[in-house]
C-alpha cells in the first residue's frame, strides 16, 4: 500500500506541473518559448503512463513499481534539451 500511494504523490506532482504548464501557456500564448518547447513533449506522457503502471503493479509485484519510478525519475534527471539550449544555439551553462 505505501508503494501505490507514493506513486498517487508521483502521479498528482505530474499533473500539478500539466496544469502550470498549461496556466504558463494560455497567460504568455501559444507561441511562447515554453508553448514551442513542450509541443513535443514525450517525457510527460510516458511519465504518467509509468506510474500509473507502478500504482497498479504496487499491490502485485512492489519492486517493479519501484522499479518504474526510478526510471522516471532518472529520466528527468537528464537536462531536457529543449529548455537547456539557448535560441542563438549555444548552451547557457
Amino acid at each position: 500500500m505505501p508503494t501505490a500511494i507514493y506513486g498517487v504523490n508521483l502521479l498528482l506532482a505530474g499533473v500539478a506541473w500539466l496544469i502550470l504548464q498549461n496556466t504558463l501557456i494560455l497567460v504568455d500564448g501559444v507561441d511562447s518559448p515554453i508553448a514551442v518547447a513542450v509541443r513535443q513533449d514525450r517525457k510527460g506522457p510516458l511519465s504518467a503512463v509509468l506510474y500509473a503502471a507502478g500504482i497498479a503493479l504496487a499491490f502485485v509485484w512492489t519492486p517493479v513499481a519501484d522499479l518504474f519510478y526510478v526510471v522516471v525519475a532518472l529520466m528527468w534527471l537528464v537536462p531536457d534539451r529543449r529548455f537547456t539550449a539557448s535560441p542563438t544555439g549555444g548552451d547557457q551553462g
